[in-house]
């Protein structure tokens, strides 16, 4: 490994623990009415609107908080896919309610993965919508993860899926400018409240 690419992963690192500890110290007020912006902000989104599937995330820890999209895309009749963690490999199971979460990777709540998995066909993501989690996000809308790159390899042989992603977070995770890698995939849209 060369020494810049040495850096720029220190970098990252400094930077992710930074962001997290803004993202951490803020308030329960401030949370909940982030969540209900980045609820309203989703919902209206017309790639939400046009979706029959969701591959989404469940909220852990300080992230913001998914569930009321979650909700909205079963209410709504739409397929909503969670990712389990297996390895080092994620896969997205469905779910039809919250009581088909368990807690899993980290203690991070995740379908069982005896459901349907989600297939990915790239002539059919123009009714997917999928959502991202990250640690931090920058204007030419890089995105910093935790470090173990599931969505990185996720979305690496998925170009048409890639078109689908939105990255959200709180206002606090957003950066002007961030080190990326080759490797890094970059969400399609970044929505930070």
């Amino acid at each position: 490994m060369t020494e810049v690419k040495k850096q720029q992963l220190l970098d990252k690192k400094v930077l992710r623990r930074q962001i997290l500890a803004a993202r951490d110290a803020l308030s329960e007020e401030e949370r909940k009415r982030a969540a209900l912006f980045l609820t309203e902000r989703i919902c209206g989104h017309q790639w939400f609107y046009m979706a029959d599937t969701v591959l989404t995330f469940v909220s852990y820890g300080s992230e913001i908080d998914t569930t009321d999209i979650l909700r909205e895309a079963l209410a709504k009749g739409k397929k909503v896919y969670a990712p389990k963690v297996t390895g080092q490999d994620m896969v997205f199971y469905r779910i039809c309610s919250e009581k088909d979460l368990v807690l899993g990777y980290k203690g991070i709540r995740e379908p069982v993965g005896d459901t349907e998995p989600f297939l990915y066909d790239p002539t059919a993501t123009d009714r997917v919508l999928m959502l991202m989690p990250g640690a931090v996000f920058d204007l030419q809308k890089n995105r910093i993860g935790y470090g173990k790159g599931f969505y990185d390899r996720y979305l690496a042989d998925k170009e048409e899926l890639r078109l689908k992603t939105i990255a959200v977070g709180f206002q606090c995770q957003m950066v002007e400018e961030l080190p990326a890698n080759d490797w890094d995939i970059k969400p399609y849209q970044v929505i930070c409240v």
